[in-house]
């Protein structure tokens, strides 16, 4: 752990070294804010100084596979299990129970994190993605598997890699189609392409078919929110309602009309709304 006028910068776990964005008033309240796919801890950019005009300390790590430090090239070590495990380190290392918010698979990851460790964490918003168990229903009852394709293309080992490296443009289209401007894009070939953190993110799905224990995981015992957008191309209405019955504590679902699958970046006035509202609540 590294700190700097009293800033968490760096975290270690599992023999890895995770970079933190520590922002907001010092003796704030801390929340956590995880990241999802394509995406770094800069994503919250827009969020976190909603927040931190409310009192609250952010905490947005660089997650498994986009710290530099944090790179491991078995598909094996990027198991949901282990991806949780990160951000317990991480609340070990600021020492205290926080408010958990997480978006895309970050909110997978977070789902994770709330159900096995309800000691660690006082409020939970879940951002774009389901509980898994509701998600997984929702493949059997939905067009989500449809909407699911490109889970599959990312599953072909170097398939993805080879296509951003040699068409990226083609690789773009992809996200484009799921809502992010040109700008988003510029980001990402940044932030995610130049920075070289296109593979390991690519391992978050490749160890999705690698059994471990977040397939049976919990019921969430801690105040929940479930923010969704109505314009998300990448998740269904459908798993989103699921998601109550997997929660046993105070819930809500908020859902935002007309905005994209990236609702840090193009809806974060809506979203730090109701992170706010969920923290009140502790």
């Amino acid at each position: 752990m590294s700190a700097a006028a009293g800033r968490l910068t760096t975290y270690q776990h599992d023999g890895l070294s995770f970079d933190v964005l520590d922002e907001g008033p010092l003796d704030g309240d801390p929340i956590v804010l995880l990241h999802g796919f394509p995406e770094r801890a800069s994503c919250w950019r827009l969020v976190a100084p909603l927040l931190h005009a409310h009192g609250l300390r952010t905490y947005a790590p660089d997650q498994r596979g986009y710290s530099p430090g944090a790179r491991p090239s078995r598909r094996r070590d990027y198991r949901f299990d282990t991806l949780a495990e990160d951000v317990v380190a991480l609340i070990d290392a600021i020492g205290r129970p926080v408010h958990l918010v997480g978006h895309d698979l970050g909110a997978a990851v977070g789902w994770c994190v709330a159900g096995k460790r309800p000691d660690l964490v006082r409020t939970w918003t879940a951002v774009s993605v389901t509980h898994p168990l509701a998600f997984v229903r929702s493949l059997l009852t939905s067009r989500q598997l449809l909407n699911s394709w490109y889970i599959a293309m990312f599953n072909v080992p170097k398939l993805a890699e080879v296509v951003a490296a040699r068409d990226p443009r083609r690789f773009e289209a992809t996200l484009r189609r799921a809502g992010m401007t040109t700008d988003d894009i510029a980001r990402f070939r940044t932030e995610i392409l130049e920075y070289g953190a296109l593979p390991g993110a690519l391992g978050w799905y490749r160890a999705m078919l690698l059994v471990d224990s977040s397939a049976r995981n919990p019921k969430v015992k801690v105040p929940t929110t479930m923010v969704w957008s109505d314009g998300d191309a990448a998740l269904v209405r459908r798993g989103v309602d699921g998601a109550e019955s997997f929660v046993e504590a105070p819930y809500e679902l908020v859902v935002l009309k007309g905005v994209s699958h990236w609702i840090p970046v193009h809806a974060p006035e809506a979203l730090a709304e109701a992170i706010l509202e969920r923290v009140a609540t502790a």
